[in-house]
């Protein structure tokens, strides 16, 4: 496990999903063994690394990539370093014939992304990317929504996520700086549009193309060490994207915004026949029978409550954290060779639409999505700097 000692690699991957099943005395396979997971943790500073094995009484830790891939009894490898130290650590598993699980953006570009995903496709060794979202409990709810046809035709998604993250002055940030860097890998755009591109084409249909506009909010800001530095990437992003069938989806990710809804994200479905809002947990639904009828009087104070005409959908199923769901169907995918649609080609369509973002708004047009064929070579594609061309 490369990378587990930043937040996101810590908290949801090895806390949350790996000691956990640790914790429920491992998981349980169809023949009847158990399979308990041996992590061996990876990074580049060696002090974080032996603090986080104290912490959590694991035993095997090095800073040395090589030594760990080395070892014949680590079938999976795990990534979820920083964006631009990912690709060539992928390289060096698949070359290692490991098992490959990642994080995402899976590469700095498109090309890239679409490399690793050929390499392991040549290489024969199982892959996926981490598609958490997917399985968090309000986006399940809508999923369940959508297949049960509860929409009619669905006509449009519009999406708010984020949140104020501190400057980093006055009060500590609450995300790394190196988010803040484009030349390290940062941005909201190449983070957030690999999320929205499997929750777009997963729950409602493919992406086809792209119109984005983004900006860096906040210049300046102050890091972990308390330096100020220089943002050099986007810090939100609005955007529009058509998806087949028609459906229209707005979608403004900011970590320039304050929250005024009841969760960090919010997408709202309208169809024919009803609407829905989902967030990470909730999801509320109004049905075309009890849909007010309301009239413009801009004269006349509103006296309606419209949100008391949205019902709750109740929580039927029990939902366990969205990674350690995931991370359970990557590891039933290698030893038990179950299904896994979330290969690194998959991964690849999250750049590719995150790249296409960034065209779009350094040329302000539309970007269309060709589809991906994973028989076909990676070709080349233009550069994706996060710096608009000046009027």
């Amino acid at each position: 496990m490369n990378g587990v000692t930043g937040r996101m690699g810590r908290t949801q991957h090895l806390a949350r999903s790996i000691l956990a099943f640790r914790q429920q005395g491992g998981i349980p396979l169809k023949n009847g063994d158990t399979l308990w997971p041996e992590p061996i943790l990876v990074g580049r500073n060696q002090n974080r690394l032996e603090a986080l094995a104290r912490e959590t009484g694991l035993t095997r830790w090095t800073t040395n990539l090589d030594e760990a891939l080395a070892d014949p009894a680590a079938e999976i490898y795990f990534d979820a370093q920083v964006t631009s130290e990912r690709a060539p650590a992928v390289k060096a598993a698949i070359a290692a014939g490991k098992h490959v699980y990642c994080e995402k953006p899976t590469a700095e570009s498109l090309p890239v992304a679409r490399e690793l995903a050929a390499l392991a496709g040549a290489a024969g060794v199982k892959n996926g990317v981490v598609q958490d979202k997917l399985f968090l409990p309000g986006l399940l709810k809508l999923k369940s929504l959508v297949d049960s046809g509860f929409f009619g035709r669905i006509l449009s998604v519009r999406g708010e996520f984020g949140y104020w993250v501190f400057e980093g002055d006055w009060q500590r940030a609450q995300r790394p700086s190196w988010n803040y860097r484009a030349e390290e890998g940062g941005g909201i755009i190449m983070d957030m549009f690999c999320h929205w591109r499997y929750v777009l084409d997963h729950l409602f249909g493919p992406v086809r193309s792209v119109m984005a506009l983004g900006a860096t909010h906040i210049p300046r800001r102050v890091d972990e060490d308390g330096r100020p530095y220089t943002a050099t990437a986007d810090d939100a992003a609005y955007a529009i994207f058509e998806l087949d069938g028609g459906i229209i989806v707005q979608m403004n990710s900011s970590w320039c915004v304050r929250v005024y809804r009841d969760e960090l994200l919010a997408l709202q479905v309208d169809g024919t026949h009803g609407s829905a809002v989902a967030g990470l947990h909730s999801c509320k639904v109004q049905y075309r029978v009890n849909t007010p009828k309301p009239v413009w009087n801009p004269d006349v104070p509103n006296t309606h409550r419209f949100f008391a005409d949205w019902q709750e959908l109740p929580e039927n199923n029990a939902f366990e954290n969205g990674f350690k769901v995931q991370w359970e169907q990557f590891i039933r995918h290698v030893v038990e060779d179950a299904p896994f649609k979330f290969t690194l080609l998959e991964g690849a369509k999250g750049v590719q639409l995150a790249e296409a973002g960034l065209e779009s708004w350094r040329r302000r047009r539309w970007v269309s999505l060709p589809d991906l064929d994973p028989a076909q070579a990676p070709a080349a594609v233009s550069s994706h700097s996060t710096t608009p061309p000046h009027p």
